[in-house]
């Protein structure tokens, strides 16, 4: 019998047989997330129903030495949910209760598997919405959203995902349940709540989180501004920030992405326009109408031949179905496409936007940009054929120097998607050795025998209480390289196993 099919058999005894898969073709059905580029199929998937179920599956993991990877609606962007090939994937799906609404504290306790929309609809009645708003929000599951520290369109002003959690329950990575944080704004000690929310399943799973509701505004109104170029478009975003307005979101689209918005779900943008924002702003009436006024005048300095305010929450939804559904609408203008993730200051949007430009032109690859202009937040969209030799490669070239460029401006290499299987490489592009080695001193705190996502976010392997700086054999071996990518048997990894992290 397999070390496999012991931990089969010691799971099937903690939980119904129906709960822990083995059979082949229905691993496949989780060999990877929204990042379909990378697939491995794991030896093992646990659909936990409880928080028990959980720490049962990790303390069996953790008894076998087998490594182990948590995995929620499967909608990530950084292959951050990739299984091992030799592990267990442990899918939070069917955790999905609401535990309960308490408008008066504006806190929700949820179970990870709840889909971020869902949320808000408990809270709704009460006068409350959850504020992050990933695109995929209706089927994205909140502890997703913790994994991977989660944006949104709205993230402008309301923030990111760590801004909205004041409470995890969470199974560690020896299989014991913790608490970090709770209800209240804030808690003694070091930040172990921050250091969880975005460590990539790294740090353990959760299985019950408390999130800060917020009060429904008085008034939202949405504008849709088109410009020639993404220069004006830019400009005007810069402006906007300039003259003090924040609104709840401003979103960019150029051409390509809007071409493909119009084939998918007939949008009816502008027609002839080279960018549009949409621009949001939301709360109290009188002061909504004033930034309102501000915000069309500066569009139209900008050079906005067009512009439609939204009449009512029809106009509204129309307005925001072209964007919410750019990703998957590529599909309709290219058969393969790498979704790209990275942050720059939004003055240099324009600048960046025309290298963009220039290095999809030298490597005649199409480049959609989509993206939350408000806060620099770019998602660029690289086409290729998958089928045509060579297409993927140059497709990978100009998803790389499109990071570049980011650094090069003094931004990130990830924004919202994280940095998961996808980005490990770039990591050293951005961080030190020695910023890297601490932490890694973080990770093997709560991890020490490494068994918990492993090979995510690091550019090579590493051994707890190894000494920090210290690198074994000349290991030039990057998580996520070309050379590495494609074989279900090694995980993307060369020998995944539990000495390797």
């Amino acid at each position: 019998m397999t070390i496999v099919d012991e931990l089969a058999a010691r799971l099937r005894a903690e939980m119904p047989a129906e709960q822990v898969l083995t059979d082949r073709q229905q691993l496949r059905t989780y060999e990877c997330d929204g990042l379909a580029h990378y697939r491995v199929i794991p030896a093992l998937v646990v659909l936990p129903r409880t928080a028990e179920q959980v720490a049962a599956a990790v303390r069996a993991c953790v008894a076998a030495k087998v490594p182990f990877v948590a995995r929620g609606s499967g909608t990530g962007l950084s292959g951050g949910a990739l299984p091992h090939a030799d592990g267990v994937l442990i899918v939070t799906s069917q955790l999905r209760r609401i535990v309960e609404v308490r408008p008066a504290d504006e806190r929700a306790v949820v179970e990870p598997g709840v889909i971020n929309l869902h949320v808000t609809h408990a809270a709704t009645p009460y006068g409350y919405y959850y504020a992050p708003d990933p695109s995929s929000q209706q089927i994205c599951s909140i502890g997703g959203n913790v994994a991977e520290n989660s944006g949104g369109a709205h993230c402008l002003k309301y923030g990111f995902t760590t801004n909205h959690v004041t409470g995890l329950r969470v199974v560690t990575p020896d299989g014991e349940h913790v608490q970090f944080g709770g209800a209240a704004p804030d808690t003694p000690g070091y930040d172990l709540l921050g250091t969880f929310v975005g460590s990539e399943g790294t740090l353990g799973v959760a299985t019950e989180v408390t999130v800060r509701l917020t009060r429904l505004p008085e008034t939202v109104r949405t504008l849709l501004a088109a410009f020639p170029s993404t220069d004006q478009a830019g400009a005007a975003t810069s402006a906007i920030i300039a003259a003090g307005v924040v609104p709840a979101a401003i979103e960019m689209m150029d051409a390509l992405s809007i071409e493909a918005a119009e084939a998918a779900v007939h949008c009816g943008y502008p027609a002839g326009a080279g960018a549009v924002l949409i621009v949001e702003l939301d709360g109290p009436a009188a002061e909504v109408a004033a930034q309102f006024d501000e915000v069309t005048r500066l569009c139209d300095e900008a050079g906005a031949f067009e512009s439609r305010v939204a009449a009512d929450d029809a106009e509204r939804q129309l307005i925001w179905r072209g964007r919410k559904s750019a990703f998957a609408a590529v599909g309709r203008i290219s058969p393969d496409y790498i979704v790209q993730d990275g942050v720059i200051p939004r003055t240099a949007l324009p600048e960046v936007l025309r290298r963009i430009n220039e290095v999809s032109a030298e490597h005649g690859v199409r480049v959609a940009n989509v993206f939350h202009a408000g806060d620099g937040n770019l998602h660029p969209l690289v086409l290729f054929d998958d089928s045509v030799p060579g297409e993927a490669e140059r497709a990978e070239t100009v998803s790389g120097a499109i990071l570049d460029l980011c650094i090069e401006y003094g931004g990130s290499i990830t924004g919202e998607h994280g940095v998961g299987v996808d980005k490990a490489r770039y990591m050293p592009r951005m961080f030190s050795e020695a910023d890297l080695d601490t932490m890694q001193l973080v990770r093997c705190a709560f991890d020490p025998d490494g068994l918990a996502n492993p090979g995510k976010i690091f550019p090579t392997p590493r051994l707890c209480g190894e000494r920090p700086g210290r690198r074994r054999g000349g290991s030039e071996q990057q998580g996520g390289s070309e050379q590495q990518r494609g074989s279900e048997h090694q995980g993307g990894f060369e020998h995944q196993g539990a000495e390797v992290f």
